[in-house]
């Protein structure tokens, strides 16, 4: 499957230009102009990496990659228009993961590209090689933590002894963050596992998910003890 990278671009000719050079090379590519669609894309598209200009109509490219890196891990390059260490230096505190000045040669943009990419894949595969499940209770089938017991042949939870009512995917989501205590989760490896690669809703439908779990087994949701924020990547089980 085509890697998929999104352009944030509102020169259309530059723009153009991007999205006919990744594709040759045989990315799927999208392409919008400014802040708001990036945000709106990003969110239903889920690309593997973000070529994202700084001076966008709307939202600037800031604010996108602040807020982008709060919902997902995804790298994004940044394209700055101006030799400027202030722009570089603060977008990458955004959370950037790359920058190129303008003007720039296709030839540096692609290997940037793949050397972002090629990251991102060893990194997936390190994450996920250390992605070990944790010990069931096999001999009664129950994932044990304090008050709280997951009933995996019966999709029950309680807490101290009283059933929960938990929606599908609330106890799909619940037993995945369960079998991985204590494990670093990114949003989008969460959104993968539990909701599938072809979903496609955003990595809010997560937090939201996440919200309604702590209501039903957080002793205060408000602080939570047993799901955990982590903040810019995802959540952690407690137990």
């Amino acid at each position: 499957m085509a890697e998929k990278i999104l352009v944030v671009e509102d020169d259309v000719t530059l723009q153009e230009t991007l999205a006919y050079n990744l594709a040759r090379h045989g990315y799927d590519v999208n392409a919008v102009s400014d802040g708001e669609a990036a945000l709106e894309t990003a969110r239903r598209y889920h690309p593997d990496l973000i070529v994202l200009d700084i001076m966008l109509p709307i939202m600037d490219g800031f604010d996108v990659c602040r807020i982008l890196r709060q919902e997902m891990i995804t790298p994004i390059l940044m394209l700055t228009a101006r030799d400027d260490e202030i722009d570089r230096v603060l977008g990458l505190e955004m959370g950037a993961d790359d920058y190129l000045t303008k003007p720039f040669s296709m030839r540096e943009l692609m290997a940037r590209v793949k050397a972002l990419l090629r990251r991102v894949q060893l990194d997936r595969n390190d994450f996920r090689t250390d992605l070990q499940p944790a010990k069931e209770k096999t001999e009664d089938n129950i994932l044990l933590f304090q008050n709280l017991a997951i009933k995996l042949k019966r999709r029950e939870v309680t807490l101290e002894n009283s059933a929960i009512p938990l929606k599908p995917k609330e106890y799909e989501l619940l037993l995945f963050l369960a079998r991985h205590k204590g494990q670093v989760l990114p949003r989008d490896l969460i959104l993968d596992r539990v909701w599938g690669w072809d979903f496609t809703g955003g990595s809010r439908t997560v937090d939201v998910h996440i919200r309604w779990l702590r209501e039903k087994i957080e002793a205060d949701p408000a602080t939570p003890e047993r799901i955990v924020t982590v903040r810019g990547i995802g959540y952690r089980f407690d137990g």
